[in-house]
Order: C-alpha cells, then structure tokens, then sequence
C-alpha cells in the first residue's frame, strides 16, 4: 500500500505529489516546485523519509506543472516521462511561463513517452496510466484501482473541470474523457487534483456542475 505527500508549489499553486510504499521507492508527479525553498523542501521530504525516487511523471505538461522537472531530472537521475502528444507545451513552456509573467528556464525534452494503459511501478505498487485529453492534448491520469486512487492533474476538479481555452484545449474531448473514463470508477476513488483539494468521483458525479 502506498501514501501520498502533496505540496502546493509556485505562483500559480500546483499541486506536486509524491507517491512511495514500503520498499521506499517513489514517483514524483508534476514536479512543480519553482523557488529554491520549495525545491528544498520537497528534498528534504524525501530525505528525511528516505526515499528512492525511480519515476519522474506528468500528467499534462503546462509550464506550471512542469517548472521542478529540471532539478528533479538532475539530482535524482531520473528520466522525464510523459504522453508523447504533450512534447509541444515542453518544448513552449517558458514562452508560456512568460505569457502569465511567470519567468522561468526552458525544460529539456522528455527522455520516454508511456500510453493509455501502460503501468507506472513503483517498489510493490503500480499506477495505471489512463487518457484524459481535453484540457491538454495528451493529458492523462493516474489510477490505481486497489487503493481507488486517481491522479487526475488538471482534468477534473473539486466542484469544477480543467479550463479547456488554452491551445489543445476542446470543451466537448475533456467532458466526454471525464463522464466515460473518470466517473465510471469506483464513486469512493479519492480524487488527488493539480490544484485545491481532493475529492471523489462520487462526489463530483452527483454536484459537479460541468458534468450533472
């Protein structure tokens, strides 16, 4: 069984995790930490826990979600991994970061791609990688269904859904993805989101205005 640590990073409060089990090993998902001391105390978590990061992923790859990937591709020699349809916004990420007065260094190129079903392992436990574009072109999500986990990134909110007017953004894609792939899971799947609080999908079936 796994815990989850989350932290809100940068000036635009991304939501970072880190997963990690038993055997100590880790994944970082949406490394987000911008200023120095966040970088530091997502170091400190995992020294402190004594953990061994062994995945470095992404949802979706907006500049916000990806403004940690640098340092933790550098000091934990991890390879970069994400949908192959989100190359574009890496490769755009510090014109988009400027676009919102946001200066930060351009992300090198993701190292490996993974696709709708691949598994994301880690020590004992594994993530399942399911396709939710809509928000971002390759957008996906995080799920495990033993733990009735989801790392659902920017695609659904509390009470809300990812903003869809960004370029690659389609209203109708992101809708569609949530109502079929997203509310068909178990209603007590804890929902861990990019930005604000959990939820569950239970929850948001039943009030979330965007898909009521």
């Amino acid at each position: 069984m796994f815990q989850i640590k989350k932290f809100t990073f940068n000036p635009v409060q991304e939501n970072t995790f880190i997963l990690f089990d038993e055997t100590k090993e880790c994944v970082i998902i949406d490394a987000g930490c911008f200023f120095d001391y966040e970088r530091q105390e997502l170091d400190r978590y995992i020294s402190e826990n004594h953990l061994k990061p062994v995945h470095l992923i992404n949802t979706h790859c907006h500049f916000d979600h990806i403004m940690g990937v640098t340092h933790c591709r550098t000091k934990y020699h991890l390879q970069f991994e994400i949908h192959a349809d989100e190359v574009s916004l890496v490769e755009r990420a510090s014109e988009h970061g400027d676009m919102f007065g946001i200066p930060m260094e351009p992300v090198d190129a993701p190292d490996t791609f993974f696709k709708e079903d691949d598994l994301i392992t880690f020590g004992n436990s594994y993530l399942k990688v399911i396709a939710a574009p809509g928000h971002s072109p390759g957008g996906v999500v995080f799920y495990n269904p033993e733990q009735k986990i989801l790392i659902a990134g920017d695609v659904l909110f509390y009470g809300s859904i990812g903003r869809t007017d960004l370029p690659g953004g389609s209203f109708e894609q992101l809708t569609h993805n949530i109502k079929t792939k997203l509310l068909t899971l178990p209603p007590e799947t804890v929902v861990y989101c990019g930005h604000g609080p959990e939820t569950t999908i239970g929850f948001e079936k039943k009030s979330n205005p965007f898909l009521t």
